[in-house]
Parts: C-alpha cells; structure tokens; sequence
C-alpha cells in the first residue's frame, strides 16, 4: 500500500516487457451475461482522491494546450487510415498520462515530447485531475430532462497477482486519477482477464465499447493493464425537428453521390469562414460543450475532394483559427445523421511520432514496478459516435497493455461532402472527441 512518504524511484531504463494502458469514452453499465460484473479484488494507495487540487487556470491552459496539439499531430498521423474516422485524444491522454506516471530516462522524455507534456510532475497529473472534475461538473447547467445530459470519465489499474508496484506509482494514480488497481492472474488466465477488462470498458461505456482488448491482446507476460473511459451523451440545445429529416445527397470522395437521411434546421449558431474551411458551432445542452463541423473548402483552381488537403494542415494552430472565426449568425444547417464505431492501433503510430523508447527494449517504466522489465506493447483504441434529432451519444476506448519480457448575418451550411467535426469544452478549450465522416451511411 502506498503512503504519502513513499519516494518516487530516480529514472532509469528497463528492459523489454508488455504493456497497454486502455481508456474508453463513455458511461458506466456493463454486464457479462446479463448480470452484474464481478470485479476482482482490489489495492489501493490509502491515498483519497484530490477533489480540489491547486493548479492554476495558467497550468490548465498549458496541459489543454499540450493536449490540443497532440489531438492534431495524433489526426494527422492516422488520417491515412479509410473510411470514418473517430478518437478520443482525451481519453488517450489521460490513459498515457497514467503510464507517463512511472516512466523514467529517455522514455519519459519521449513521451513527454510526443504527447506535450510541458508541467513537470507532479503538477501535470494534478492537471488531469483538476481538468476532470471540470467535466464532471457540466451537467450541473443543464435543463433537458428527457435527455440528461451526461459526461463520465473513470480510471483503472488492472495488475498481475503476486507482481509489486511501487507505492509512489499507485499514489500518483489514486489522486489524480481516482484509480485502484484490481488484482488479475494474467499469467494463469489471460483470456479471462481480457474478458473482466473488456466487461469493465463496456459497463462504463453503455456497452458502446465492445471487445477493446481484441484475442491475444493480452497473454501470460502480460503484468499491467491501465484503462480510462469516457462516455458523452448530451441534447442539443437546439433539436432537429425530425419533420426536417429528408434524404439529400451526399457526394463521397470518390465523386459518387448517394442519398442519405440528413437534418435540416435555422437557428442562432456560430459560424465562421476561413481559408480551406467553413464551420459551424453546435452547441450541447447547458452550452458548455458544442460540436464543431468543419466542411472543407477548395482553393481557387483545385479540383476534387477538398478533405485532405485540410487534413494535412490541421495543426494546433488551425484547430484555433478554426474557433476563433465562430462567432453567433443565423445559420440555415443540414448535417447527414451519422452512427459508427471505429477501431485503431496506435503502438506503431506513437513510435513513429517520436516515442519508440516505450515499445522496445530500451524502455524504461521502472516508476512502475522499480524493475527495468515493462515496455508497451500495444496502445488500442475504439471510438462510437451517433447524431440524430435530439443530440449525439460518443463513447471511445484506449488500451495499454504492459508485461513481462520474459446571430449577425445569416448564413447557409450544407453538409453535403465529407467533413470533419470535433466537439469541444468551451470554457477550457479542451477537445474531447475527434471525427472524419467520409460516408454517413
């Protein structure tokens, strides 16, 4: 058990081993043939949660800055990827930041470098916490009752029985995370540990996150599991009459144009206009959080799909420009409704954005445990999303497994092309939810 006195081991490399930190976005509600899920035993630091950590709005500002730029430099790296695309850069943060916890040497400051990490610890995990009780507090301005507004995240640890970490590592994760760690035998029962943890994700994502961890994601060398999981469901502050909903055209990609069910209304949004782009601000029940959708424009005398070269641009910078130009006009909107889940593995994608230290048998987690055996084999990841008349349900899952080596103006949208849209906490600027919608269908 972890004590308030128990020193954080001094940095230093291990060697191989095989870890996956998992994180998913939506609420809690699970159930593994139809009852309530046994949760395995649990440790943890005598440390409570820090509901009222001291970290300034300047110290926010930089940790969802940081965030915000990894958000982008994450986009870019997986745009190749086909079809619709959807993540949580939140949710990965978060369950990165975890791990960050007991990383030591060159793989923390790798780390550090790709995800943007700029405080040092232990203020950057005071950071996440301070940002996650703000989210936790925005259903408290909300008015829907028939669709409540709902924004949950939650953190644990999943350890291989018999296996020691060290009391600093699980201090830092009951404070700032409110995480324990439940006890697993991954090495005697590795496909029943990776059941327990994908029913943990699909309980604390209303079963919108099914089967995270995927066969042989998790075996006898696996020694850790760290999951985080976020679930939004929110009410439009302006509903879609569902009277408006018609079938319009969607021209894809490829120049092929298809029916789709799409929405329609005029309201008081916010809308702006830049180079490559025009936006609208949709805004969520309590108007604390909004969707962001952003349809590419061409330049003059470019032909084609306008997406990608505004893909290849989206930076810090340009997901910026892109809220800085909203402001409130009239806008005539139709949005084709949407509903699609999307998984990803992203170890080869995070090394190669420059942290290759943590999957290789350089890497150095001895914050972890104090040996030099642990290294990430795999960081997974599943997105859902689904917008209709009423508002949008999102939810998304991150894994990392570890283990052993051994209203001025009005304005006219319309949707009919692919897209991107975001959706965003307005008072912190953070970005909880990232998408690409190539086909609504």
């Amino acid at each position: 058990m972890a004590s308030p006195s128990s020193p954080r081991p001094r940095r230093s490399r291990h060697r191989r081993a095989v870890v996956v930190v998992a994180a998913a976005s939506t609420l809690l509600a699970v159930a593994c043939g139809g009852g309530a899920v046994d949760r395995p035993p649990e440790v943890r630091s005598e440390l409570p949660r820090d509901l009222d950590p001291a970290v300034s709005d300047a110290d926010l500002a930089e940790l969802v800055a940081g965030n915000t730029a990894f958000a982008a430099d994450l986009y870019r790296a997986v745009r190749a990827t086909p079809g619709n695309l959807f993540f949580s850069p939140h949710s990965i943060s978060t369950a990165l930041a975890m791990t960050y916890a007991g990383a030591e040497g060159d793989t923390a400051a790798q780390m550090a470098e790709v995800l943007h990490f700029t405080l040092p610890e232990p203020g950057l995990h005071q950071a996440f916490d301070r940002l996650d009780l703000e989210l936790a507090a925005r259903a408290t301005d909300t008015t829907n009752d028939a669709r409540p507004f709902r924004l949950h995240t939650a953190n644990s640890i999943w350890g291989q029985q018999g296996w020691s970490f060290l009391p600093a590592f699980l201090d830092t994760l009951a404070v700032s995370y409110g995480a324990g760690l439940f006890v697993l035998d991954f090495a005697a029962d590795p496909e029943g540990s990776r059941q327990t943890i994908n029913a943990w994700v699909e309980d604390q994502t209303e079963d919108r996150i099914v089967d995270l961890l995927p066969a042989g994601s998790i075996t006898d060398l696996t020694r850790l599991v760290l999951t985080n999981a976020i679930y939004f469901n929110a009410s439009w502050a302006f509903p879609f009459d569902p009277d408006d909903t018609a079938a319009r055209p969607f021209v894809l990609g490829d120049g092929t144009t298809v029916d789709v069910p799409t929405l329609h209304e005029v309201a008081e949004l916010s809308y702006g206009v830049g180079p490559r782009f025009r936006a609208a601000g949709l805004p969520y029940d309590g108007g604390k959080l909004e969707m962001v959708v952003v349809l590419p424009e061409p330049m003059p005398d470019e032909l084609g799909d306008p997406l990608p070269a505004l893909e290849a641009e989206l930076t810090a910078a340009k997901l910026d420009e892109i809220r800085a130009s909203l402001h409130e006009a009239e806008v005539t909107l139709e949005l084709p409704k949407f509903d699609f889940d999307a998984p990803l593995s992203l170890a080869d994608t995070l090394a190669a954005m420059g942290m290759p230290s943590a999957f290789d048998t350089t890497a150095d987690f001895s914050g972890i445990d104090g040996t030099r055996r642990l290294a990430i084999s795999d960081v997974l990841h599943k997105g859902f999303v689904a917008i209709d008349e009423t508002g949008t349900e999102a939810a998304a899952a991150t894994a990392v497994v570890v283990g052993d080596t051994s209203v001025p103006e009005p304005a006219t949208m319309i949707v009919d092309r692919p897209f991107l849209f975001f959706i965003v906490d307005r008072p912190t600027g953070a970005i909880l939810f990232v998408g690409r919608i190539v086909d609504p269908r």
